[in-house]
């Protein structure tokens, strides 16, 4: 654990796995710095096997995933990020990108047999709502994700500071898929930790109506 781990409220001390929820939780935090370990390709399809049983819109599953690990790939990748997350995402084992299949729609054949949920985004006039669903169910898969890679013990550092079209023209040029946003992956180094920001409280964020 690391020096600058929260003491566990109350509510958190007596669930049906508490190991699992801190590291989900309550011991996960955002990296920037990355202890010298790999990730191997049986973890990365592993924590993708549990991602995608996350429920999406019409079982849609619109998420695609491109991981850049080598260097060439990383080459490629550094010119498409913002300054500040240069040294962080090359010093990272793997940085997952995030993206969404603006044909999803392709596989609801197979995905969602039975019904037409096909004809429910295909088509120019359905176009708007394609666009989002992808956008919506690509972030709540994205989401799925970070959340198994933790469960499996990686930690995540998720982040939207990069130039979108260069990215996209880069690793996605054929324009089916577009980036939603990106992640570090790794086991991170719990010395750079800082305290943990503040969150907000549930009367500052939630209603009951």
């Amino acid at each position: 654990m690391s020096k600058h781990a929260d003491p566990l409220p109350p509510d958190c001390t007596h669930p049906a796995d508490p190991d699992l929820l801190n590291r989900m939780f309550m011991h996960g935090r955002t990296f920037n710095r990355w202890l010298n370990r790999p990730v191997d390709d049986a973890l990365l399809m592993r924590i993708w096997n549990l991602a995608r049983l996350g429920a999406t819109a019409a079982n849609s599953q619109p998420l695609r995933v491109l991981f850049v690990r080598s260097e060439a790939a990383k080459a490629q990748l550094k010119p498409c990020l913002a300054p500040g997350n240069i040294e962080k995402t090359m010093a990272a084992p793997v940085t997952a990108l995030f993206a969404a299949d603006s044909q999803f729609y392709d596989h609801l054949p197979r995905l969602f047999p039975h019904a037409d949920a096909r004809s429910w985004f295909a088509g120019d006039a359905q176009k708007d709502m394609a666009r989002e669903s992808a956008f919506r169910n690509s972030t709540l898969q994205a989401a799925y994700f970070m959340l198994a890679a933790r469960a499996l013990g990686l930690d995540c550092g998720p982040m939207s500071g990069f130039d979108a079209p260069l990215l996209n023209q880069t690793f996605f040029p054929d324009g089916r898929y577009t980036v939603n946003f990106i992640c570090n992956l790794g086991h991170g180094d719990p010395q750079s930790l800082h305290p943990r920001h503040p969150r907000l409280e549930f009367e500052e964020a939630c209603r009951i109506i």
